[in-house]
């Protein structure tokens, strides 16, 4: 009986590769960083599962007629066209609650960081300005003050866990309340327009969709407390990054922390590398070694579970599970 065949489109250790090949055919994109879309296109023709984090469009899924799942190494999964991986009965699953609390974690070290300068006093001290200036750039408190969650899904909700330490008020706004949360905690549900009014910092947790898109714009950054920071650890398109540059610029907000933005990797010419009240990272949420090397583990894990006739860990896309049991 032939074994199915897996391409690993993104450089991974060699124990995975191993784990993949008692099952399986496996053959690996053995370059760095993401595999070409030129080489994926040429590598899928036989293959039953894509393990990495690859742009998939219904047209590149059509070149795949064995495909059966595509196990992203990401949480989020706007990459893949789901609708047409659906119609074509093509399983997407991503690495949804293995990297929660690093991401939670670099939210606050975000916050932290644009809010108390850190970044610029950096600066300052190495350009010598301690020794012939003397009076050091004054930020300001994380504690005590109202933090505001748009999305309080995982990540969301770990933040808050965070914001207790803080001694935080929380307001969160999401399409589902989560009452026990409320309960438990403290939290207020509250709508979005208050939750910008009110808020000191608003951290952005929420997947892009055609919803979401854009949904943090001028009318919304209006609405923000000159005082208050923005931060972005979901993605780059939630917000309108051309709006953004303009209310930074106009004073409100006081200041933004990114790790993401509308185009990845970021270009030189972009007005936010010079901002000295932007604090910006190159989308790192996951990026430590534990953390990375659990989301290759759990898209294995997909993988074989769905080769081996068992449902993945984390289906984006868990309908198509009963389109196969038909």
């Amino acid at each position: 009986m032939s074994r199915s065949t897996v391409y690993v489109s993104r450089s991974v250790r060699p124990s995975v590769l191993a784990r993949l090949g008692e099952a399986c055919e496996t053959r690996a994109w053995a370059g760095t960083g993401r595999c070409p879309a030129e080489v994926l296109e040429k590598e899928i023709g036989d293959v039953a599962a894509v393990l990495g984090t690859d742009r998939w469009t219904a047209e590149l899924m059509d070149k795949a007629s064995h495909l059966r799942i595509i196990a992203l190494t990401a949480v989020g999964f706007d990459s893949v066209d789901v609708t047409a991986a659906t119609e074509r009965g093509i399983i997407v699953t991503n690495t949804a609650g293995s990297l929660t609390d690093t991401v939670a974690d670099l939210v606050f070290a975000l916050m932290l960081t644009v809010a108390r300068r850190v970044s610029e006093s950096e600066r300052w001290l190495r350009a010598g300005n301690w020794r012939s200036v003397g009076v050091t750039p004054m930020g300001r408190d994380v504690h005590h003050t109202t933090l505001g969650i748009l999305g309080m899904g995982r990540i969301g909700a770990t933040v808050a866990d965070r914001a207790r330490g803080f001694q935080m008020r929380v307001l969160y706004h999401d399409t589902v309340r989560r009452e026990e949360l409320e309960k438990q905690h403290g939290y207020r549900f509250v709508t979005l327009d208050t939750l910008l009014r009110e808020s000191d910092f608003i951290s952005l947790h929420t997947a892009l969709t055609p919803e979401t898109r854009g949904m943090i714009g001028e009318s919304e950054l209006a609405k923000m407390k000159p005082t208050a920071f923005l931060i972005n650890t979901s993605r780059g398109p939630v917000v309108n990054e051309g709006a953004l540059i303009a209310a930074l610029r106009a004073g409100r907000p006081a200041g933004a922390g990114l790790d993401v933005f509308e185009t990845e990797p970021i270009g030189l010419e972009n007005p936010l590398l010079k901002m000295e009240n932007v604090v910006i990272l190159p989308h790192v949420g996951s990026a430590t070694e534990a953390t990375r090397q659990a989301m290759v583990d759990l898209a294995t894990d997909n993988v074989l579970a769905v080769l081996q006739g068992r449902p993945p860990l984390t289906p984006v896309n868990p309908e198509v599970l009963s389109q196969l049991k038909r």
